[in-house]
C-alpha cells in the first residue's frame, strides 16, 4: 500500500520561491565588487533569477548544461545560481585561487558553456579563453558603466544582459535526482574530480544543515557566508539561509580582518561561518584595533581543523560560541558539528576546549562508521584511530564521468581518507588526513592535534607538522612554525610550552621557522608543498 501524499519534487528553486513569498522583505545585503554596499530582497533576488533562467533559456542554454561562475560572495553570485537552478541548467563554481592550468581543465571536463564573471577576473578569463573551446559566451557580473574593454567571446555586462527579458517565465519543471550544481574537488593524486549535486540532494542537506544542531538558522538570523560560493557547495548557505528567511550578508572580495570586521559589526551579524584562516585575520585585527564582536553570537569553523587556542579566544575573550564543523566537497559539503548534547553540557573549562576541538557528530542524513584498513568496523571508544566512511542522500556515490572509478565499500559508505575516532557519545575527531598521518615506530602520531597544541603558544601564528624520515622510527614530526609579527619564538620555548600536554613520543624532534605557510585554493595547509620545501631536511635526532 502506498501513502496518499502529494508527490511534491524537491527542487532547489522552490527555496527560493519559498523565501520571496514568506520573507519577501528579508534583505541580502552585498559588498560588491566595483565597490559600493548593495542591498536587496529575497523577493528582488526571485524575480531577477527568474530573467537569469529566462534569458538562458533565450541563449539556448538547455537542462543538463553546465554554467561556470567564476564570482564571489554577493547578490547577483546569488541570483545567477537560482536562475541556472531554474531553468535547468548546472551552476558550476569555478575557484580562482587555484592554478589557472587547474582552472581551464576543470571548465573543459565539466564542458561549460557559459561563464558568469566578476569583473576582478576578466583578466585571468582573457589569459585562459584560448584553451576554453566549450564556452560559447562570458557574462559579466556588473552593469554598463562598469563593464570593462574585453576580448572575452560575446561577452556583456548582465545588467545589459537581463534587461532585455521582463521576467515572465516558469521555473522548468524538472524531476528532482536532476543535476543541480558542480563542485571540483582535489584528490590525493591525478587531476581534480567533479562532484555533481542534485536538486533532491541540495534540499535534503539543506533541511538537514539548518537543524538546531548544525547551522539552526531562523528568521531571526543575520547570517554572513565567509566561505565564498566556489568552496565546497558555499557550506550550503545559499540554499539554508533562504530556506530558514534569515537576513543574508555577503562579503564580496574583500576577506581581510578589517574589511570581515566592517561587515560583521555594521550589519549586526549573529552567525557566520569560514576556514580558520580568515579568523586567524579577524582576531589579529581585533588585538591591534581593540574593538569587540558587540553582536556575533556564533562563528561556524571548518575546512579544517579549529585550533584550540582560536576556540578559547572567540568564546572568553568576546563572548562568541564556537561551532566546529566537518564536511567534504563530497557530501554537499556538511557532515558533522561539535554540538553540545545533555550528556556532556556538564562539562567546563579545559573539559569542554577538549571536547570542542572534536569535529562532532553527525545530522540526521549522515551516517558514520570507521574501520581498519581491512574494512573491519572498529569500536567507538574515542581512542582506536580508523579509516572514516560515510554515507548518506547528500554524499556523492560517484564522481563526474566515473574519475577515480568505484568510491563505495560493499556497504555504499564512501571513505573520506581521513582518519578518526569517535567516542561514546557520538562525537568525532579528525586526527589526520590518511596521507599526512605519522607513522613513528608502527604508532600514529596526529600533526592535527600538535599544531592545534603549537598554535595555543602566544607568541604561533600559525603552525603545520610534517613527518620526515627517521633512519629508526620511520619518520618523526617536523614542526613548522610562522611567528607573530614582532614576536621571535625560540625552540626550547615552544618545545617547553607542549611538553605535559601530549604524549612525550609525540613530541617534535625539531622545529623551523619559516615566513609563511603554504596554502591549498580553499585555505588548507598544503602538506604535499610543505613536503617537498623540507625533502632532505635531517632531524638532529637521526644523527
Amino acid at each position: 500500500m502506498n501513502g496518499l501524499m502529494q508527490d511534491w519534487p524537491l527542487l532547489c528553486h522552490r527555496i527560493i520561491d519559498h523565501a520571496a513569498i514568506n520573507h519577501g522583505n528579508r534583505k541580502v545585503i552585498s559588498r560588491s565588487v566595483e565597490g559600493p554596499i548593495v542591498e536587496t530582497t529575497y523577493a528582488e533576488i526571485r524575480a531577477r533569477a527568474l530573467k537569469v533562467a529566462q534569458r538562458l533559456t533565450r541563449d539556448g542554454v538547455r537542462p543538463g548544461d553546465r554554467v561556470a561562475t567564476l564570482a564571489w560572495n554577493t547578490g547577483r553570485h546569488l541570483e545567477a545560481w537560482y536562475g541556472i537552478l531554474g531553468c535547468g541548467a548546472v551552476y558550476h563554481t569555478l575557484n580562482p585561487r587555484l592554478y589557472p592550468e587547474q582552472i581551464a581543465y576543470i571548465a573543459n571536463h565539466a564542458e561549460d558553456r557559459v561563464m558568469m564573471a566578476d569583473i576582478s577576473f576578466v583578466p585571468l578569463l582573457e589569459s585562459l579563453a584560448p584553451k576554453l573551446p566549450t564556452v560559447e559566451r562570458t557574462i559579466l557580473l556588473t552593469d554598463k558603466a562598469n563593464m570593462p574593454k574585453t576580448s572575452l567571446k560575446n561577452a556583456v555586462a548582465y545588467e545589459e544582459w537581463i534587461g532585455e527579458v521582463d521576467g515572465d517565465f516558469r521555473w522548468a519543471g524538472l524531476d528532482e535526482n536532476s543535476a543541480a550544481g558542480m563542485c571540483y574537488t582535489s584528490g590525493t593524486t591525478g587531476n581534480p574530480k567533479g562532484v555533481l549535486y542534485s536538486h533532491r540532494s541540495n534540499v535534503l542537506h539543506a533541511l538537514g544543515g539548518n537543524s538546531a544542531e548544525m547551522l539552526g538558522l531562523n528568521s531571526h538570523s543575520v547570517m554572513m557566508p565567509v566561505v565564498p560560493m566556489f568552496h565546497a557547495n558555499g557550506w550550503s548557505i545559499p540554499f539554508t539561509a533562504p530556506m530558514a528567511g534569515a537576513t543574508l550578508v555577503m562579503p564580496g572580495p574583500k576577506m581581510d580582518g578589517a574589511s570581515i570586521f566592517e561587515m560583521l559589526d555594521r550589519y549586526q551579524v549573529t552567525a557566520t561561518a569560514g576556514v580558520p584562516t580568515v579568523w586567524f585575520m579577524l582576531l589579529a585585527y581585533l588585538e591591534e584595533s581593540g574593538k569587540k564582536l558587540e553582536h556575533l553570537e556564533r562563528v561556524i569553523v571548518g575546512g579544517s581543523a579549529c585550533p584550540r587556542a582560536m576556540t578559547k579566544t572567540f568564546q572568553e575573550k568576546y563572548g562568541v560560541e564556537v561551532s566546529h564543523a566537518w564536511g567534504m566537497t563530497e557530501m554537499s559539503p556538511l557532515g558533522s558539528t561539535c554540538a553540545i548534547t545533555p550528556e556532556v553540557a556538564h562539562l567546563s573549562g579545559d573539559e569542554r576546549l577538549d571536547l570542542q576541538e572534536k569535529q562532532g557528530r553527525a545530522p540526521f542524513l549522515v551516517e558514520m562508521k570507521i574501520t581498519d584498513d581491512a574494512g573491519k568496523e572498529i569500536p567507538w571508544d574515542g581512542k582506536t584511530f580508523g579509516r572514516l566512511k560515510v554515507r548518506g542522500p547528500a554524499i556523492a556515490r560517484s564522481y563526474y564521468k566515473a574519475e577515480g572509478g568505484n568510491v563505495l565499500d560493499d556497504e555504499g559508505y564512501f571513505d573520506t581518507n581521513d582518519v578518526a575516532t569517535i567516542d561514546e557519545h557520538g562525537y568525532m575527531r579528525i586526527t589526520d588526513r590518511s596521507k599526512d598521518v605519522i607513522k613513528s615506530g608502527g604508532e600514529w602520531i596526529s600533526s592535527i592535534d600538535l599544531e592545534n597544541l603549537a598554535v595555543g603558544h602566544p607568541s604561533v601564528a600559525e603552525a603545520a607538522v610534517i613527518g620526515v624520515p627517521h633512519p629508526k622510527w620511520d619518520e618523526r614530526p617536523l614542526l613548522v612554525v610562522v611567528a607573530k609579527p614582532g614576536q621571535q619564538p625560540d625552540k626550547a620555548e615552544i618545545l617547553k610550552f607542549m611538553e605535559g600536554k601530549i604524549a612525550k613520543w609525540w613530541m617534535p624532534d625539531d622545529i623551523a621557522f619559516v615566513k609563511e605557510i603554504p596554502h591549498t585554493a580553499t585555505g588548507k595547509i598544503q602538506k604535499t608543498t610543505l613536503r617537498e620545501q623540507f625533502r632532505g631536511y635531517r632531524l638532529p635526532t637521526a644523527d
